[in-house]
């Protein structure tokens, strides 16, 4: 079968040949079943080594240390915003902005 023989040579993939030839994308399937073709389905194959799976979940764990320092670090952002807008008020400033530019620093 021709379509068959084009997803083999890899020059065109399902996609391309559906909508070149205007097939269903079934009916190519249907046919790799048909003629037993099952090298041009799809498949997956995954293989993870003990290697791999501890290394996995170790990066895992490193995400989730991440995570949390990015919390932290977050809250603590917040908290330093929040003491600078009491000292602006306290301090009769207008805004943290304004207390930023009097103590010569960054906005």
């Amino acid at each position: 079968m021709k379509i068959l023989d084009e997803l083999t040579t890899g020059k065109l993939n399902k996609n391309q040949l559906v909508k070149l030839y205007g097939i269903n994308p079934t009916t190519i399937n249907e046919w790799i079943r048909k003629y037993e073709r099952k090298d041009l389905m799809n498949t997956r194959i995954k293989v993870e080594t003990k290697d791999e799976i501890t290394r996995i979940k170790e990066l895992q764990k490193e995400i989730e240390q991440l995570k949390k320092l990015l919390l932290k670090k977050d809250l603590d952002a917040m908290v330093e915003e929040s003491y600078l807008e009491v000292a602006a008020e306290k301090l009769g400033y207008k805004n943290v902005t304004e207390l930023k530019k009097k103590l010569n620093t960054k906005p």
